[in-house]
């Protein structure tokens, strides 16, 4: 506890330092593209993205698609998904011009850091990442060495474009903290090259999902940036709620009915608790009513926005194309910077 608390001082300090000089800050983020996009990632993420490259700070996004099989066994949909990802962040106000979104698979020269990275970790310090063993436990079958290396790898994506911000809600403080670790340790052993990076914690919210627990696209509970507004509204209404006919928020007792109310009070701008009120002795139903006319009108300008961009077949393409150039151009230098401070350069 101690230590987030170090942490959250730190990180309002590096938030109040992004302000004052957001040229001075380049920030790495991403996922992996293992579904559809939902509202958990908007609001968790993708909001806070935009915020930042309109404030002027440098953004890397990565796509990682061969993250996708740390847990699973198929690349099934990752074309499809990462299409759709594209889309959404255009339609969400993420601009390609200011923002480069590539893939891992198109930046030969970030994965082959894998490898100097990994002489720098401990195998006890990767099975102490606490995603490493809840990714493991919730996996059931063997740890595969992709999965043990993870947070390496993502320090790779964080450390081949210099990147020295890391925006992560608490749960991910860990790989910020690893990333660390392995700048320090080979600026120390081949001299200075990386910077060791702060994490930036957002005030994120937690979405939860349809059923009340975590909004996940392997949980089937999400609402999906790219579905329809009848698909919205059918979703919603198949969402499990209670015989109670006064709607309070208790994300215990109630998960059904304090998940909807969540969902659209942060599509209003409001607080559970008071559109819980407004909503009253009005029932579940009237509260799926609301909940649905809530998001599909919060959501409206971004498809129509999606719908545009979808039409132009070419765009999804152009964009990961220049994107992937890019990456590839700072992964390379990066690359050749350390090849020198290892001395393994020979012609």
């Amino acid at each position: 506890m101690e230590s987030f608390i170090a942490t959250a001082q730190r990180s309002a300090e590096v938030a109040a330092a992004v302000d004052r000089h957001p040229e001075r800050f380049r920030v790495l983020t991403g996922e992996r593209p293992t579904g559809p996009l939902h509202l958990g990632h908007y609001f968790g993420t993708i909001r806070e993205r935009v915020r930042l490259q309109q404030a002027g700070v440098e953004t890397f996004l990565v796509l990682a698609d061969y993250q996708v099989i740390t847990d699973r066994d198929t690349t099934d949909n990752v074309r499809e998904n990462v299409h759709g990802a594209v889309l959404d962040y255009l339609a969400a106000g993420i601009d390609p011009e200011r923002t480069t979104i590539f893939t891992h698979s198109s930046i030969p020269a970030l994965n082959q850091l894998l490898l100097p990275f990994l002489s720098l970790v401990t195998e006890a310090e990767l099975h102490r990442n606490p995603t490493v063993k809840s990714e493991y436990a919730a996996s059931g079958r063997a740890l595969s060495g992709l999965l043990l290396t993870y947070p390496v790898h993502q320090a790779a994506d964080i450390l081949f474009c210099k990147g020295n911000l890391v925006p992560v809600g608490k749960d991910n403080l860990p790989h910020v903290e690893m990333t660390r670790v392995i700048a320090r340790r080979f600026n120390e052993r081949y001299g200075e090259l990386f910077p060791v990076p702060d994490a930036l914690v957002t005030a994120t919210p937690e979405v939860p999902g349809l059923d009340g627990r975590k909004m996940s696209k392997s949980y089937g509970n999400a609402i999906s940036l790219s579905m329809t507004p009848e698909e919205t509204v059918a979703a919603i209404r198949r969402t499990r709620t209670d015989q109670e006919r006064r709607i309070t928020f208790d994300l215990e007792a109630r998960p059904g009915v304090s998940a909807l109310l969540t969902t659209a009070a942060l599509c209003l701008d409001v607080t559970p608790a008071e559109l819980a009120d407004d909503v009253g002795d009005a029932g579940s139903n009237a509260l799926k009513t609301v909940t649905a006319a809530a998001v599909n009108d919060f959501l409206a300008p971004m498809r129509e926005r999606r719908r545009s961009l979808a039409a132009d077949g070419e765009l999804v393409r152009s964009v990961l194309r220049r994107g992937n150039e890019r990456a590839n151009a700072e992964a390379e230098t990066t690359l050749d910077e350390v090849r020198e401070a290892m001395g393994t350069v020979y012609c």
